[in-house]
């Protein structure tokens, strides 16, 4: 596991924290004493005490120094499950919140996870659907197996042994999208009134998969640079009966981190421990901006206890629908609620995708997509950083679509979110990424659109007028 400087200090601050030593509202050392104290470089100190606001342990406030937080993570703390059914009233709230479909073309969109149309390769797409009707015909016109075409299972399982991930064909299943072999995973391996623990924070959809199948949840913090607290849930699995963990371990949405592989062995180390399968989101693996593709907790499994899925529709263009799932040990049950829900995936979009599989041109297409998106990250987060107010904090991306950023405590967020709309600015509320309201300091910065000098520039008059304001 990788370790960073700074670990010297926040470990010690985080076990006075934890012991009582340190009370909720009580000043800790100023950047210069633990510079002095632990002979650390200043950025060092600073990325410590980030990394600690991160986490939920310390606030900064600007001009005043660092403190304990007031609502400091209760480790013991009381499960707090997601009820069966949200109530519509949230559910149309969080969904007006997420979609810009009403808004106008001229609003620069932060909150849309999904390319848009300048970054989709559209000429690519359409000239190898015109190859496909051509060669094809009316035979798209008919059902192909529930399953999916096995040519096309064959082309995904080849491709992911390239990143040493073992996919049996015989068991991945086409899906109409990520969201519904999420859905296919969790009504196969559950039963209504069952818990499960997700990751916190959460997506919004996948909440409201688990309240549609009439589930309880208990959220696992993601709060470290390894992705996951593994401490928590195997306290929670001690003293409660989970029957499945969803997780996105490659390039967490909404805060793009990456899990490292120990902490994604020792997941599936839990799993196998207390008999239970990860859903492993997958989606974002092939957006990575290091140079080679991290491996999914599925290369590591060998009992057939993880459930991976994933989408085209990410990185291809959101109306293809067309996703996969590798069902592991549960595929008599996945096969059965696959085809309850209908029969196969569109035709055409199967026999797109292998077009793009079998002459490479997906992959190509990936490595332009990955160099856009990883340059419009950095100069996002080069903006957030620079302009917006002291003890802001927004999490580097190693991948994926999302910038997760929290603004100081005492700005109104309904007011902040107005005003950004006033200026044609849209963001993700971070309320919406978790039942609680802990993240209510939290938003989502997307960088799937494409990103211009105007919109860097609204983008730093929001950050130049919320200092004004403070």
């Amino acid at each position: 596991m990788k370790t960073y400087r700074y670990e010297i200090f926040t470990t010690a601050i985080e076990d006075k924290i934890k012991t009582g030593m340190f009370k909720p509202g009580t000043r800790l050392p100023s950047v210069r004493e633990i510079k002095e104290n632990y002979h650390l470089s200043t950025s060092s100190v600073q990325s410590g005490y980030d990394h600690l606001v991160m986490k939920g342990w310390v606030k900064n406030i600007p001009r005043s120094g660092y403190f304990v937080a007031a609502d400091i993570p209760q480790i013991n703390s009381e499960i707090l499950p997601l009820y069966p059914v949200s109530k519509n009233e949230v559910f149309n709230k969080n969904v007006a919140l997420i979609s810009s479909r009403n808004k106008p073309s001229e609003y620069t969109s932060f909150n849309s996870a999904a390319p848009t149309d300048l970054l989709i390769p559209q000429k690519l797409i359409l000239k190898k659907m015109q190859e496909v009707i051509r060669e094809k015909g009316t035979s798209l016109l008919r059902y192909y197996p529930a399953n999916g075409s096995l040519e096309l299972r064959d082309l995904i399982a080849k491709r992911a042994s390239q990143y040493g991930y073992i996919l049996h064909p015989e068991k991945l299943i086409i899906t109409d999208g990520a969201l519904q072999a999420l859905y296919i995973a969790l009504a196969s391996v559950t039963n209504a009134g069952d818990l499960i623990a997700v990751e916190s924070p959460c997506v919004f959809s996948v909440l409201e998969v688990i309240a549609n199948l009439k589930l309880k949840a208990i959220e696992i913090p993601v709060r470290d640079r390894d992705g996951f607290d593994t401490g928590y849930l195997k306290k929670i699995c001690a003293d409660h009966n989970i029957r499945s963990l969803v997780v996105t371990p490659n390039f967490h949405n909404p805060t793009g981190i990456l899990m490292s592989d120990i902490v994604k062995k020792e997941l599936l180390s839990i799993a196998e421990e207390y008999e239970f399968p990860i859903i492993e989101n997958d989606i974002y693996g092939d957006l990575y901006f290091g140079n080679e593709r991290p491996s999914g907790i599925g290369s590591f499994d060998t009992g057939g206890w993880v459930i991976t899925f994933s989408s085209f529709s990410k990185t291809l263009a959101p109306g293809i629908r067309l996703g996969w799932m590798h069902s592991g040990k549960f595929h008599a049950e996945a096969e059965r609620t696959r085809f309850a829900l209908g029969r196969s995936v569109a035709p055409l979009y199967q026999e797109l995708v292998i077009k793009l599989l079998e002459d490479h041109s997906y992959d190509k297409h990936l490595r332009s997509f990955r160099k856009q998106l990883y340059k419009q990250a950095k100069d996002v987060l080069e903006v957030l950083k620079s302009h917006f107010p002291d003890g802001s904090y927004f999490e580097d991306p190693q991948g994926g679509y999302s910038i997760w950023g929290s603004l100081p405590e005492g700005v109104d967020m309904e007011k902040f979110y107005a005003y950004c709309e006033q200026q044609r600015i849209l963001f993700t509320p971070g309320e919406i990424f978790s039942i609680t309201d802990q993240f209510r300091c939290h938003f989502r910065i997307i960088f799937a659109e494409r990103i211009t000098s105007h919109s860097l520039l609204a983008l730093q008059n929001i950050g130049e007028n919320l200092k004004q304001i403070l």
